[in-house]
């Protein structure tokens, strides 16, 4: 399924939405400038997951070293079509959750989800040496608030269906719930194959993401 916007107009101008956007968009521009380089920086700016389980990885970074990639992650991406998937969801869904928090809330929540999908996607390949990058774990909390905030909100979706191609209008908590039921199951069944990253996608920074973005809205909602 593939969102095509929703029918809820924001009531505020989305800037940090916008902002996030245009951050990320001008880190891709920058890894495609890298060239060769560019697979030792996303080794260093991604989360990469054996750094954080043992003790001899860890000891070569130091604290500071360790902690810069739960942020720059979120602003890296492996592809156009991951880069503007991502932006894509974040520009249909974050405009509204801006507003139900307010601005400076909302980015505080955006990067707490961003670091809950980074340590559960640690926990569950700790084993990896794979760099995990990109925004989806934290878009993923924005989802979860969505959810809560707007569930019967209506998306207008892409459903490919074999050869046969509609669009439909959905209920948020129908289109979010799915997605998150198929990442549910598509990370349990990465854990069966022993925690890989089935397909090149973390599905378990999104679960974590996801349901860090629920509960967390309700701390920073607060009186708004």
């Amino acid at each position: 399924m593939i969102p095509l916007r929703d029918a809820n107009p924001s009531r505020e101008f989305p800037a940090v939405t916008y902002g996030i956007i245009a951050v990320c968009v001008a880190a891709f521009v920058y890894e495609l400038l890298l060239g060769p380089e560019l697979r030792v920086w996303i080794f260093h700016y991604g989360i990469v997951p054996v750094r954080y389980t043992r003790a001899d990885v860890a000891a070569r970074f130091t604290a500071v070293e360790q902690a810069i990639p739960f942020v720059t992650t979120l602003f890296l991406h492996g592809g156009w079509m991951h880069l503007i998937g991502n932006m894509w969801i974040l520009h249909i869904f974050g405009d509204n959750v801006e507003s139900a928090l307010g601005r400076g809330r909302y980015l505080v929540f955006y990067f707490l989800c961003g670091l809950a999908a980074s340590v559960l996607h640690i926990v569950t390949n700790p084993a990896s040496r794979i760099p995990t990058i990109g925004a989806s774990g934290a878009i993923a909390g924005v989802m979860g608030a969505y959810f809560m905030l707007y569930p019967r909100a209506k998306v207008l979706t892409f459903v490919p269906i074999f050869f046969y191609f509609t669009i439909i209008e959905l209920p948020a908590y129908v289109f979010l719930g799915l997605w998150f039921l198929m990442q549910f199951f598509s990370g349990t069944f990465s854990l069966m194959g022993g925690g890989a990253q089935v397909g090149g996608v973390a599905w378990w920074a999104h679960i974590g993401g996801f349901i860090a973005g629920v509960v967390l809205l309700r701390l920073f909602r607060g009186r708004r």
